[in-house]
């Protein structure tokens, strides 16, 4: 197996984006078969990263890419042996992982760090897994294809046979996510109503399965650990609390605000960024603050949480990291629940007002200007932040 770095640009060289599917070691089979048929000379196996270096938990993810990796350079290899041609002696088949030094959240990002190694590695071809996704069980909004298709590289799908939905949706209601899924909704169905009433049990238990039943492979991006689950699931209990503190807290404050006739309110949209990891950390984090009167999560990208505060309390709490801090304590522990706060890093921005240090990114994209009131506190503008094609807004729902 060659490394990525050492590999030199040649014709015919085919990129291959890869994740553990069903279809997986055909699509492998059917990129040797092309080989020998003289298409490729070198193929590009890689993985997207989705995570960034510096958040907590990463090095199970990269253990989990690098065996992936493993798997599919040793098919690559048995099937190149297996084929009885001289001409398939100089295949070279290279594996990598890209974007590990972003924060990749729509399909945009992807195609974007796609392209770049395409190009830096003389690939005019991409080959697409049929079952490929590049952010696991759940789906992109635009999908992967359609953004390739906006790019100079030719993209295909390998010919290979899909499972059927039958299988996928029998999937979907016997596992473990399903199990969780099932649990959680059902305990929640019934901590609202009387667990004791006959009429409550019974729909919870129809509710708790309709949604396990459609929604087990969305609401969870892995498979609930039983060594971790028990401990986060009590960190979490230790965390509402907290929450409904800092809730209590802000609505108090806000409420003062509103009744002052001074009406001291100074709305500015902020930008905060945040290691919680992706997924369901970074979820629990947005609705966090969403919950919290006075602040409100409006987007999340690139490691960025965007977040309108109402009065300047609001905001000095938000980058202070206080919710941040309590999110890492749920899924990580206390030890990352130590890291520093956004302030402390220097990892906040505002975009409005006198105290503005930093342009929108998505204000020169939806057509919008940056005026005085945008300035920083010196007068002096700050340096525009270029903005990109995966500029649309989306939701805080992770990939």
């Amino acid at each position: 197996m060659a490394d990525a770095g050492d590999s030199a640009p040649k014709r015919g060289s085919v990129v291959v984006p890869v994740e553990s599917t069903p279809t997986l070691r055909a699509t492998v089979t059917h990129l040797i078969e092309s080989a020998a048929d003289g298409e490729f000379s070198s193929i590009h196996f890689v993985v997207f990263a989705t995570w960034r270096r510096d958040d907590p938990d990463t090095a199970g993810r990269e253990a989990a890419v690098d065996r992936l990796l493993e798997r599919v350079s040793t098919w690559a290899e048995a099937d190149l042996a297996d084929v009885d041609d001289a001409d398939v002696d100089d295949v070279e088949v290279v594996t990598a992982v890209v974007g590990a030094d972003e924060y990749l959240f729509g399909a945009d990002d992807y195609v974007r760090e796609l392209a770049a190694y395409a190009d830096d590695h003389g690939a005019e071809t991409v080959v697409l897994d049929p079952e490929y996704t590049p952010v696991g069980n759940t789906t992109l909004l635009q999908p992967l294809e359609f953004a390739l298709s906006n790019t100079h590289l030719a993209v295909r799908e390998a010919p290979v046979t899909r499972p059927t939905r039958r299988e996928r949706l029998r999937k979907e209601a016997t596992g473990i996510r399903f199990a969780a899924t099932f649990g959680l909704s059902l305990a929640f169905y019934l901590a609202l109503g009387d667990p004791l009433y006959p009429f409550d049990l019974a729909s919870g238990v129809a509710s708790a399965a309709i949604v396990a039943i459609t929604l087990s492979r969305i609401s969870l991006d892995a498979n609930p650990s039983i060594s971790r689950t028990p401990i986060r699931l009590l960190r979490g209990a230790v965390y509402v609390p907290a929450l409904l503190y800092e809730i209590l807290m802000s609505n108090l404050v806000v409420a003062r605000v509103i009744l002052d006739p001074r009406l001291p309110i100074d709305p500015t949209l902020n930008r905060v960024r945040v290691i919680v990891g992706s997924g369901l950390p970074i979820t629990t984090l947005a609705n966090s603050i969403t919950l919290t009167p006075g602040t409100l999560t409006v987007r999340a990208r690139d490691g960025n949480l965007y977040v309108h505060s109402l009065i300047p309390w609001a905001r000095e709490g938000l980058f202070d990291g206080s919710l941040e801090r309590w999110t890492r304590f749920v899924f990580y522990g206390r030890e990352a629940a130590r890291l520093p706060t956004p302030r402390e890093r220097d990892d906040v921005g505002i975009f409005q007002g006198p105290d503005a240090t930093e342009e929108y990114p998505g204000a020169r994209s939806d057509g919008g200007t940056r005026g005085e009131s945008d300035a920083g506190a010196d007068g002096s503008t700050a340096e525009a932040v270029e903005p990109n094609a995966a500029d649309a807004d989306e939701g805080v729902t992770p990939e």
